[in-house]
């Protein structure tokens, strides 16, 4: 089991890394413009995942020194604009997984794998 733990006056914690990454995939998909997470296949081509297997897309690791990094692979809309719609999922995901985890996110990488259309 993968986790990220704190020490606290009253014990330790440990959070498995894959709740972190189903609670910031939620995060995610609440984001303005993100229409979900990619999974990528080893041929190259990306598919969009299902709610209950978005954390393919989402890969969580804890630093040396304690921090999260958050790697999202993700489906973006057609006709947004990329780079505030990282920005917004950036400042979103920082906010509620450090508040939800009590743990400070060092780094958050996107990789925008592919654009749709939405009607």
């Amino acid at each position: 089991m993968k986790s990220s733990s704190m020490n606290t006056h009253m014990g330790n914690i440990a959070i498995d890394n894959e709740v972190i990454a189903q609670y910031a995939g939620t995060v995610a998909t609440e984001c303005f413009g993100i229409v979900g997470m990619a999974g990528v296949m080893k041929s190259g081509l990306v598919n969009l995942l299902k709610r209950d297997s978005m954390t393919r897309g989402i890969s969580v690791s804890l630093t040396p020194s304690g921090k999260l990094v958050i790697d999202f692979h993700v489906i973006v809309s057609y006709g947004v604009n990329i780079p505030t719609v990282c920005s917004n999922l950036i400042s979103n995901v920082r906010y509620r997984v450090e508040e939800f985890t009590g743990l400070e996110i060092e780094k958050i990488v996107i990789y925008v794998e592919s654009v749709k259309l939405i009607d």
